[in-house]
């Protein structure tokens, strides 16, 4: 039997390959289920152009590390994409990863628990 791999397009493989160090701390903090037992995936695809830095399926959760060269206005659309599929969108500074680690994962699991509350 041979084991099912996801299908990632090339540009999510090239993301993948060129992580930024935030991504890479933030990846560290999730992988594995070390977040409050939610799975993650990084730079996963969802529709045909959208790759997004981190998702969790269970909890239709979408995380995205902006940097300086993201701008709200272009971002809406593919914002306003991602909640249209069911997805919440939480959007964090590349800086605060850096600077307030604790701080984004207090962050990201309380949405995590907030969407899988029942």
């Amino acid at each position: 039997m041979y084991p099912v791999r996801r299908q990632i397009s090339r540009h999510a493989a090239r993301l993948m390959r060129e992580r930024t160090d935030v991504e890479q701390i933030i990846w560290l903090a999730v992988r594995n289920r070390r977040l409050g037992g939610f799975k993650f995936r990084r730079q996963h695809t969802i529709g045909q152009h959208y790759v997004v830095d981190f998702a969790c399926i269970e909890a239709m959760l979408v995380v995205e590390l902006d940097g300086g060269q993201h701008n709200p206005t272009i971002d809406a659309p593919r914002t306003a994409f991602l909640e249209a599929k069911g997805y919440r969108v939480l959007r964090l500074w590349n800086n605060d990863g850096i600077d307030n680690r604790e701080g984004v994962l207090e962050t990201i699991l309380s949405a995590l628990l907030a969407r899988t509350a029942k």
